[in-house]
């Protein structure tokens, strides 16, 4: 059993996230630290300039109230983490600054793009430091 689990979700797949908190509760020990992250990803300054006031916070609070959402509808007590950057980079980073003992990542089917580049849960899986489960 896990002490420390992470979840991250894409908001645009959220019914994968539920599931992968089905998984979690199967997976995690009886005191064990459940976390649902999202990565907001970067907007270029240029890009950003051009998008109204405030649209990138609004974004980010949407995402931590679905998310919350998402953790009364399972009953389980989990924290929230909304952080902004790239996501397979920021997983990573989230899964060491957290001491995580397991990442629980979403696989949806890849387009071609993702035969040259790889999927981020292909690059989670390859360059976690933890145990990675991967939800099909």
């Amino acid at each position: 059993m896990y002490k420390t689990v992470m979840i991250p979700i894409d908001m645009a797949h959220i019914e994968e996230g539920k599931a992968m908190v089905e998984a979690a509760k199967v997976h995690a020990a009886k005191d064990a630290r459940i976390i649902l992250l999202n990565v907001v990803e970067e907007v270029p300054s240029y890009v950003a300039a051009e998008l109204p006031s405030g649209i990138l916070d609004k974004s980010k609070e949407s995402a931590f109230q679905e998310l919350k959402a998402v953790v009364e509808e399972a009953g389980i007590e989990a924290d929230v983490e909304i952080r902004a950057g790239h996501p397979y980079r920021t997983i990573l980073e989230a899964a060491e600054d957290d001491k995580v003992d397991l990442i629980i990542i979403a696989s949806h089917k890849p387009g071609l793009q993702d035969y040259f580049l790889g999927s981020t849960a292909a690059r989670v899986v390859r360059h976690a430091s933890c145990s990675v489960l991967v939800v099909r």
